[in-house]
């Protein structure tokens, strides 16, 4: 195993560092991923740097009906969240409506939560019956 020392003006690092070049169908290169341990332990050395391969985080299966079907439902309703913002007829009753239910159980604590609930269901109630 090799320790990590950073430069001392950096403390630590998470993330992808490098990631593989897309080009013409293949991917060139590999993935640097530095991470940093915050769980409390003796241990000093809490910097971790692992390289993979540019294929590791393809996928080997083809998406399945339930996938699709969540990424058209998603599509959809961030389509409509975004519309409803906008659309002056929506805009009033909209908040009324959340201040209304802001402080129940189970309420929407923001706007943007409450109109993905609220497309949501418009959404599942359109194509579920």
């Amino acid at each position: 195993m090799g320790k990590v020392k950073w430069n001392p003006a950096i403390e630590s690092v998470s993330g992808a560092l490098a990631k593989p070049k897309k080009r013409n169908g293949h991917s060139c290169g590999t993935y640097l991923i530095g991470t940093h341990r915050t769980a409390p332990t003796e241990n000093d050395d809490c910097n971790r740097l692992y390289v993979k391969t540019a294929e590791t985080y393809k996928r080997s299966t083809a998406l399945s009906e339930d996938e699709i079907n969540a990424r058209n439902r998603f599509t959809a309703v961030s389509r409509a969240v975004k519309a409803r913002k906008r659309d002056l007829s929506y805009i009033a009753q909209d908040q009324i409506d959340f201040m209304a239910q802001k402080d129940t159980a189970g309420g929407k604590k923001t706007m943007q939560a409450y109109l993905w609930k609220v497309c949501g269901e418009a959404y599942d109630a359109q194509h579920n019956g």
